[in-house]
């Protein structure tokens, strides 16, 4: 049986070189993670795995630690991005439904943080916002340590564990994190209605984090008969399910459910997902498969990037050589989305980014469909892979195409100030005549 103890305590199992494996996002231990930087002074090395962490830890942003912590992340954080300079941060390439299990494979974890409901009746926890890798870490890591949280919803899915398989738990009380719903602007709008203009009544839906996959949600609140089919539950689909567009009676997977891998949204959202028998938070690996995304019939993948080239390749997680975020489950659920009977997948971006002159130091318009990628820049989603892309100027499929199809496409939803200037650069390339 799990034995309660301080904060304090738990720290002070960790030895120097532990390998520890935090909770994704809204699962991360809190407490542990604030006040781990205390041991600084009695380690020389220790070693943190995680995945959008959602506060800026002493021990990740102070640069006085870098010598003694190094952090691995699946997906930064705005937090992890601006202290990637102090060289203590790295990322680890990943496509999400693979994340937990090949990096276990590689280096076992000694420690897993994360949170949890009390025990039930029954003696079982949930681990309530997460399952993208968690209950695969606490399985793997020779000591398990969860803060237990009243406060946090208990859901249903695979996520169930047992106190008796808990070495430590510490009472906490903290609000989970909030993930504001904010509101669109006028090009999230404009794309969130091109999209919705391709997703038919019965479709089960996969959106991704941001203003424009809100927008997209927002569009579709007329639909019927949606179903839902996600790496992340988000406060859009709890309203779309409310105005009554989400009822997962179409799908050919899971019917009459909603599937996720974990959840991140408002207090309302947390609320209608307590105790839902009608939503599942599923094991990450299985959820993004691409061979279980594509058993759902008409699945629909909508996600965003940073930059695409005029072959079709899609950088999401980096400015050239500058990391920025992860490429997260794009890749898994868009080629699953494409394995399904029916199914799209819709790549969306701005067709303009504001980036500073750095010879002038004012910021400029910049085209985000551009000739060539940026030098560096990771390639998330492969022109092999790619299917819709839309801007605020259009839809295009380019499924099938050819590179010369794909050049015209593209520079049609392109913004018109760069089209002329995107031709050009695709005839002295050799993509076109």
């Amino acid at each position: 049986m799990a034995q309660t103890i301080t904060i304090n305590q738990a720290l002070d199992l960790v030895k120097d070189g532990d390998h520890i494996i935090a909770g994704m996002a809204a699962s991360e231990g809190r407490l542990f993670f604030q006040n781990l930087h205390h041991i600084a002074s009695r380690i020389q090395h220790v070693t943190i795995d995680n995945c959008l962490p959602m506060y800026p830890y002493e021990f990740m942003v102070n640069d006085a630690y870098n010598d003694k912590f190094t952090i691995n992340s699946w997906f930064f954080s705005g937090d992890l991005r601006k202290a990637f300079k102090n060289g203590h941060i790295t990322f680890i390439p990943n496509q999400l439904h693979f994340a937990g299990v090949r990096r276990f494979e590689h280096q076992h974890p000694n420690i897993y943080v994360g949170n949890c409901t009390p025990p039930d009746k029954h003696g079982f926890v949930s681990l309530s916002l997460s399952n993208v890798y968690e209950k695969k870490a606490l399985e793997a890591a020779d000591l398990v340590i969860l803060e237990t949280n009243p406060k946090f919803p208990r859901t249903w899915g695979d996520l169930e564990v047992h106190i008796s398989d808990v070495d430590y738990v510490v009472e906490v009380d903290y609000d989970p994190p909030v993930l504001p719903d904010s509101d669109p602007n006028e090009k999230d709008i404009a794309i969130g209605n091109l999209i919705a203009d391709h997703i038919h009544d019965g479709d089960t839906i996969q959106l991704g984090i941001g203003g424009i996959p809100n927008a997209v949600a927002n569009a579709l609140i007329h639909k019927k008969d949606l179903g839902v089919h996600t790496e992340m539950l988000t406060t859009g689909f709890m309203k779309l399910f409310q105005a009554g567009a989400v009822t997962n009676k179409k799908k050919t997977l899971h019917k009459g459910k909603m599937v996720a891998a974990f959840a991140l949204g408002t207090p309302e959202l947390y609320d209608f997902i307590d105790n839902n028998p009608g939503i599942l938070l599923l094991d990450g690996n299985y959820v993004n498969d691409p061979c279980i995304i594509g058993q759902n019939d008409n699945q629909v993948s909508i996600n965003t990037t940073i930059e695409v080239d005029l072959t079709g390749q899609c950088c999401s997680e980096s400015i050239g050589t500058r990391h920025f975020s992860g490429t997260g489950g794009q890749t898994d659920t868009a080629t699953g989305a494409q394995r399904a009977k029916n199914g799209r997948s819709f790549i969306a971006l701005y067709s303009t980014a504001m980036v500073r002159n750095p010879e002038t130091g004012v910021r400029e318009p910049k085209s985000k469909i551009v000739p060539t990628l940026q030098p560096g820049a990771a390639v998330s989603l492969s022109r092999n892979d790619v299917d819709y892309i839309v801007t605020e100027y259009g839809a295009v499929r380019l499924r099938g195409t050819s590179i010369k199809e794909r050049v015209e496409l593209l520079i049609s939803v392109a913004h018109p100030d760069f089209r002329e200037e995107l031709r050009e650069a695709a005839k002295t390339i050799g993509y076109i005549k």
